[in-house]
């Protein structure tokens, strides 16, 4: 009995001192984007389970602007002791450093913590487009070459590079307008001044149930749950056509492994949880979750998909 009690205490001064004592102080997960959108919160929920969990006070800062690359320097820029949590989009982390020769920080400067969930996309048209599915939409856009055009938020964007994908996986000549976020965008959808648009499907359900867009297809492997009668961009002769917006939990480059696996562990069994499930529904998202190293690696993956793309488009930061 005493030479176990020796063996524990021995191990335990031989952890590090973080371990034995994280979290001692508040945590903050900053927010590149305005209050409201899905970023914003999913990092509420994750905030609510951490102090629930840990019984630390977690606050969410929004730091935005320049698309959201200021609350992404902000993350870069902080101390790598677990205090500080940085929810990332695709579009932060594997987007933009294709995209842009010079950004304020880099992937490097981020450790992965987990996936938490995807807003899918869903390809509507103005129901003045002849076309009621993916292939007649390809078969309209091959017969009439750049008189089709395809609206988004703006470059870089999850609508833009899904339509650039569109153009080219179907060797379509397709016209892109780029708007000054998604209200103009669909704004200008509905007025029949832009053909279509891959548009979050929190934000074109009404108007496809109002019967002012027409819906061809979901922009995922699978079909949505949230409209499970539209089938998705490859089941229709365009197989593998995925464009889904993803959102992360990272820290800064640096913090120990043993802290990113106590943030990923409560989180895992958030997302477990069937009201996470449905909260996540209510704001048409879907759960993800995944191991550190799973995240790491559809970065990789992701980030070698849009370089490819950026170089075959031609696409660059305006």
């Amino acid at each position: 009995m005493i030479r176990f009690a020796c063996t524990l205490f021995a191990l335990l001064l031989a952890m590090p001192a973080h371990a034995q004592t994280y979290p001692s102080k508040p945590l903050r997960i900053i927010v590149p984007f305005a209050q409201g959108g899905a970023a914003d919160l999913l990092s509420r929920m994750v905030g609510q389970r951490l102090q629930e969990a840990w019984g630390q006070p977690v606050v969410v800062e929004n730091r935005t602007g320049a698309n959201g690359n200021i609350g992404m320097e902000a993350a870069a820029k902080s101390p790598p002791d677990g205090y500080t949590l940085v929810q990332v989009p695709n579009g932060n982390i594997v987007v933009n450093p294709n995209l842009f020769a010079k950004l304020p920080y880099a992937q490097k400067d981020f450790a992965p913590v987990s996936q938490i969930a995807k807003v899918e996309n869903v390809l509507v048209v103005n129901p003045g487009v002849a076309a009621n599915s993916v292939t007649e939409l390809l078969a309209l856009a091959r017969a009439q070459p750049g008189k089709l055009s395809f609206a988004s938020p703006g470059v870089g964007s999850q609508a833009h590079l899904a339509g650039e994908f569109l153009r080219l996986r179907g060797s379509v000549d397709l016209l892109h307008v780029a708007y000054k976020g998604v209200g103009p965008a669909l704004n200008d959808l509905l007025g029949g001044q832009i053909s279509m648009m891959f548009a979050a499907i929190p934000s074109a359900l009404p108007h496809i149930k109002a019967g002012k867009l027409r819906a061809l297809g979901v922009a995922s492997l699978q079909r949505s749950p949230t409209m499970p009668d539209v089938p998705t961009v490859a089941e229709q002769n365009l197989p593998g056509f995925e464009a889904v917006s993803w959102y992360s939990i990272m820290v800064p480059a640096g913090t120990p492994n043993e802290i990113i696996e106590r943030i990923n562990g409560e989180i895992t069994r958030m997302l477990a949880q069937p009201e996470t499930r449905e909260k996540l529904a209510g704001i048409g998202a879907t759960a993800i979750g995944g191991t550190p190293a799973q995240l790491a690696a559809v970065i990789r993956e992701e980030s070698a998909l849009y370089a490819d793309l950026f170089k075959r488009a031609g696409i660059r930061a305006e």
